[in-house]
């Protein structure tokens, strides 16, 4: 199960990853760069584009690390994975309780008719932080799924 699993996990998170920081070196910067009416119609583009490959690469990498780390017969490598299962997790979370209700609601809104209130509301002061701290979650968990493969051979 370990010969095809981990190779897998590792494809599955490098992948999300990969999307991930992807955001910070060019999405993120360009959002946050534009005027309200481009950043709502940049956002809402990017929103739809990810679904559904970035929910089964990241929970893809979650049950597999689980699979691993209990199934797995090196200690180190069980460790590693269940580290990378947790830091997958906690990327999971952010996303769904903090990224994804922002990135619904942007796609609701009319770039030609924004809010009046748009300045209050603008999402870009907190979908950023929460974006950064899930790829850099999402790196760790793919640095530590590289050292368990790593730790398997």
């Amino acid at each position: 199960m370990t010969a095809v699993l981990a190779p897998l996990v590792v494809l599955l998170n490098g992948l999300g990853a990969g999307v991930l920081l992807g955001t910070q070196l060019g999405g993120w910067p360009l959002l946050a760069a534009l005027p309200p009416d481009r950043y709502v119609h940049a956002h809402a583009f990017f929103a739809t584009r990810y679904d559904p490959a970035m929910p089964i690469c990241l929970l893809g990498t979650v049950v597999g690390d689980l699979a691993l780390a209990a199934g797995g017969q090196e200690a180190a490598a069980r460790l590693l994975y269940l580290t990378a299962g947790v830091l997958a997790a906690a990327t999971v979370t952010i996303s769904l309780i903090k990224n994804v209700p922002i990135n619904r609601w942007i796609q609701g809104v009319d770039p030609g008719r924004l809010p009046e209130n748009f300045a209050e509301v603008d999402p870009r002061p907190v979908w950023g932080p929460w974006n950064r701290r899930r790829s850099v979650l999402a790196i760790l968990a793919f640095a530590a799924n590289c050292a368990a493969l790593s730790a398997l051979l």
